[in-house]
C-alpha cells in the first residue's frame, strides 16, 4: 500500500452520483481524482454493495445501478472483506457506538490494510484509533 492511498466511503460516489447537495462537487472531484489516477483509492468489496443498494432504492434502475456498480468497481482497487474485518469490525462497533454497521467494516478495512487516510464526509470516522478522516470537501489537502 503507498503511503498516499486513501479508502472511499460510500458516501463519497453517492454524493458525486446522486442529486444537488453541499458535497456534489467536491464528491465529484474526488471521483474525477481517482478515475485520472491522480488518488490512489481503495475499498472493501462492501462499499461497492452498499453503494448500489442505496442507488437502487433511490433510482429503482435495476440496470443502470449495476452497471454503475461495475463502473466503481473498476475504478477502485478493492479489498476483501473476510472474517479479519467482520472480527475487528465487530470489535470497533462494541467500542464506540457511533461507528455503525457498514461504516465499522470500511474502517476496518482500512485498519487491516494499513490505509491511514478515509475520504468520507461522516464523522462517525473521527477518533477511531490509526484511521484519519477526510472530507471531501478538503480534498484539495490530498
Amino acid at each position: 500500500m503507498k503511503a498516499d492511498a486513501v479508502l472511499l466511503d460510500s458516501a463519497v460516489p453517492l454524493y458525486a452520483f446522486g442529486g444537488p447537495s453541499v458535497y456534489q462537487a467536491s464528491c465529484r472531484e474526488v471521483m474525477r481524482r481517482i478515475a485520472t489516477d491522480a488518488l490512489e483509492a481503495y475499498a472493501s468489496v462492501e462499499m461497492i454493495q452498499e453503494f448500489v443498494h442505496h442507488r437502487l432504492l433511490r433510482t429503482n434502475d435495476h440496470v443502470l445501478v449495476a452497471a454503475d456498480g461495475h463502473d466503481l468497481a473498476e475504478m477502485i482497487k478493492l479489498l476483501d472483506f473476510d472474517v479479519s474485518v467482520l472480527e475487528l469490525s465487530l470489535d470497533l462497533m462494541g467500542r464506540d457506538p457511533k461507528v455503525r454497521g457498514r461504516d465499522a467494516v470500511h474502517a476496518a478495512t482500512a485498519l487491516l490494510y494499513g490505509i491511514e487516510t478515509i475520504i468520507s464526509p461522516d464523522p462517525a470516522f473521527d477518533g477511531i484509533g490509526g484511521i484519519g478522516r477526510t472530507d471531501p470537501r478538503g480534498i484539495t489537502a490530498l
